[in-house]
């Protein structure tokens, strides 16, 4: 017994000693990125929310919600999860080639989670490519569904404008990027999220980092970064790069891209500043009471696009990550739910599917076996 007891704690042991070093390797490497530093962090220290070198959100908004003890939220993320947490069969998508496009169609192509390629007023432009099969640094955890024809970084064309809302791994993908990047002519992205971006080979001067309520023009293009109620974070210290959603207005044209955020009073505030909206594409995945503040729920996903005077909603932020506890297919069948019973016009097309951007479109509910 003894003997038994002894191998048992060397081999805990070593499991420890293999964990620190995984970790602290893990943490030396260039997919962790880069804080931000000199004339970068000059310029965050003079935005409002910046504090003691962390930002914050407009409301209080706590990681895990009140009563909800870490420890609890780590038993129900590991030990509660739906048995239909991934799906039992490979997700059947449509395969589009991008690069055959016509160029002077205006048109989205989502590829699962908040990953999507728009088409507009001659451009091309990409919103968080992640197209590894891993939405983490440790390749053995958070695996990507199994689909019939996965879309890859190879498929991508060149890109006009590529937009990142902030630097979480599911949302800026190390690998994607870097196969990415020279095919890339600018960059619209949080401040803050430029570290990352020069550490790993791109030019500085193609990097456009806005604050809150700040705008980038080009060739009739507006950018204007909005705020959402969510945080960032590579690493083991959070919050610091901050984390938007983007207003973009081409002519008479206008899209919220909404990134991640939590439901709050900063939706109708960006609906009376920018709106009303063609469309409103919002994060609808990965929630859980435990975390509500972060993540909204599918009902309030349609609350959000009412806030904003948004003519038309895209759900988005699932159908490839398990990232949360439910069952993969919850996400869409709540939201589309709720946007019958409020009779409030939805966008939910399959993976791959070209979505035109200013004709009629049929969807289905493709989720449905």
């Amino acid at each position: 017994m003894k003997k038994i007891l002894l191998r048992m704690l060397y081999i805990l042991l070593a499991l420890i000693i293999i964990g620190f070093l995984g970790y602290y390797f893990l943490g030396k490497s260039d997919q962790v990125g880069s804080l931000a530093s000199g004339k970068r962090l000059s310029r965050m220290e003079h935005t409002s929310t910046f504090h003691e070198g962390v930002y914050a959100n407009l409301e209080n908004t706590p990681a895990i919600k009140e009563g909800v003890s870490f420890v609890e939220m780590l038993r129900s993320f590991f030990f509660g999860k739906d048995k239909r947490n991934v799906p039992d069969k490979p997700l059947e998508t449509i395969r589009t080639d991008l690069k055959s496009l016509n160029l002077n169609d205006d048109l989205l192509v989502w590829f699962g989670h908040s990953s999507y390629y728009l088409q507009l007023g001659g451009k091309r432009i990409l919103v968080d490519p992640v197209f590894s099969k891993y939405a983490s640094p440790v390749p053995i955890s958070i695996k990507a569904f199994d689909m019939t024809n996965p879309y890859t970084a190879e498929d991508m064309p060149e890109i006009d404008i590529l937009v990142i809302t902030h630097d979480h791994w599911d949302h800026l993908d190390y690998k994607t990027f870097l196969k990415i990047k020279d095919r890339t002519k600018q960059i619209i992205t949080s401040l803050g999220v430029g570290a990352h971006l020069e550490k790993w080979g791109y030019p500085a001067e193609k990097i456009h980092e806005l604050y809150w309520g700040e705008s980038y023009e080009s060739d009739g293009f507006k950018f204007t970064a909005a705020p959402a109620r969510h945080f960032a974070g590579r690493w083991t210290k959070r919050n610091t790069s901050l984390w938007s959603a983007f207003v973009l207005q081409k002519d008479d044209y206008k899209m919220f891209i909404g990134g991640d955020s939590g439901y709050g009073k900063h939706f109708k505030t960006i609906g009376e500043e920018h709106g009303p909206f063609d469309l409103a594409i919002l994060e609808n995945g990965q929630y859980n009471e435990y975390w509500k503040y972060i993540h909204m729920m599918p009902e309030e996903v349609v609350l959000a696009g009412e806030d904003l005077g948004a003519k038309d909603i895209l759900p988005v932020h699932s159908a490839k990550f398990p990232l949360a506890n439910h069952a993969w297919d919850e996400p869409l069948i709540r939201v589309t739910k709720e946007a019958k019973r409020k009779n409030r016009p939805i966008w939910t097309p399959q993976i791959g599917q070209v979505v035109y951007l200013k004709r009629e479109n049929q969807f289905k509910e493709w989720w449905i076996d």
